[in-house]
């Protein structure tokens, strides 16, 4: 490919529209269910995967927190505070799985309902 066409493909207009900050925090839930999941199933055997899985999933929640507890959020105050209390429930939980005593279905079933939750408030 030569510059010319390097050049018109960089400032091409995009393909998709832009997702809002909700659509992509959904997305990034539903990627952490399919990965804990695939771990879950396997287990002993998936054991790496699990630990790959359970650190996006902090990496997910770790960002829902700091969104959370951003002062410009416009969710109300009590539903930011429980946000932020189940990111922290989610990294404490995290560390039970990782050290083998406890399951990593309840983080499964977080993320599905407050998936369920973005997704019916719809976009920001």
């Amino acid at each position: 490919m030569n510059a010319l066409m390097q050049a018109q493909q960089a400032y091409a207009p995009t393909k998709s529209a832009t997702r809002t900050g909700r659509e992509t925090e959904t997305e990034l839930l539903q990627r952490s269910i399919a990965q804990l999941s695939r771990a879950a199933a396997d287990l002993p055997n998936s054991f790496p995967q699990l630990v790959a899985a359970l650190h996006q999933n902090r990496r997910v929640w770790t960002h829902l927190a700091a969104s959370v507890a951003d002062r410009d959020n416009a969710l109300p105050a009590d539903l930011r505070a429980r946000l932020f209390y189940l990111s922290e429930f989610v990294e404490h939980h995290s560390r039970a799985v990782l050290s083998r005593k406890a399951e990593v279905g309840p983080l499964i079933d977080i993320n599905t309902a407050v998936m369920r939750g973005l997704s019916q408030q719809g976009g920001r």
